[in-house]
């Protein structure tokens, strides 16, 4: 994918950056200000549609910095037939409230290649070296 297409919807949107030009993460922006209490989540708006090429996907991922300060994002797949406003699913998970303000970077996007393999039903599997072994299953 060499460009992605991305239609502000609302004249103080901000256009998703990169802050370094090798950075994997396009930084997305609070559309308004918002404040999210402890334990609660809530979903931001950016005021960004975007148009991604079939074969790929947005992921929406953390910021560190606000992930150190108990600020997650939750969810997050924004399918390449998706032409909505982007928005970000965000929780507390400090004892603080976290107030952002409009144009804060809230949460970057990851553009990645997707495999679209055709589902076939089965009555059994091959086996493999790690068989059902689950949650756990390789240690502590």
């Amino acid at each position: 994918m060499k460009e992605i297409c991305i239609k502000l919807l609302d004249d103080r949107a901000t256009l998703p950056t990169r802050a370094h030009p090798g950075d994997a993460g396009l930084d997305l922006y609070a559309l308004e200000s918002f404040t999210v209490e402890p334990g609660a989540g809530l979903r931001a708006r950016t005021g960004a549609a975007m148009e991604i090429e079939p074969g790929w996907v947005g992921m929406i991922a953390d910021r560190s910095s606000l992930a150190s300060k108990g600020l997650k994002t939750a969810g997050g797949i924004i399918d390449a037939g998706y032409r909505g406003e982007v928005q970000v699913v965000l929780w507390n998970l400090s004892r603080e409230p976290i107030s952002m303000k409009a144009g804060d970077r809230i949460a970057q996007l990851l553009l990645i290649p997707v495999g679209l393999a055709a589902v076939r039903g089965v009555a059994e599997l091959s086996d493999s070296s790690r068989g059902t072994g689950g949650f756990g299953s390789s240690g502590k």
